[in-house]
């Protein structure tokens, strides 16, 4: 099982600097489904580092953002994070791993899995 497959939907979200036509056919080329929650470059005002992405999803899920675990790729997604108060798990492969500040950095999604717990 993938790992965004083993989330219940309402769980996570994607924050990207692509806009939402982009995002969504990027989503489906990888075959992830459609996100609950999907905060676009048309959603917010200024763009990684700035937190704002990840403010604003956080703020659609109800959670605050120092519950929320982020899986990022870039070190401006990374800046982002951190600056929203998030955990950082840092994916490499488009940037050697010594340069991602993540609390933890793992080589592909593979590495990361998930116990769910229900409330």
């Amino acid at each position: 099982m993938t790992l965004m497959a083993a989330l219940p939907s309402a769980s996570w979200a994607v924050v990207t600097s692509a806009d939402r036509q982009v995002a969504h056919a990027r989503l489906k080329a990888a075959g992830i489904a459609k996100p609950t929650i999907l905060v676009s470059a048309t959603d917010i005002e200024r763009g990684k580092p700035d937190p704002q992405g990840y403010l604003l999803a956080a703020e659609r899920m109800c959670v605050d953002p120092g519950e929320c675990i982020v899986i990022e790729d870039a070190p401006a997604g990374i800046a982002a994070a951190r600056a929203a108060g998030c955990r950082v798990i840092a994916l490499a492969g488009t940037v050697e791993p010594g340069l991602l500040d993540g609390d933890f950095v793992v080589p592909n999604l593979a590495a990361v899995s998930v116990l769910v717990r229900s409330a």
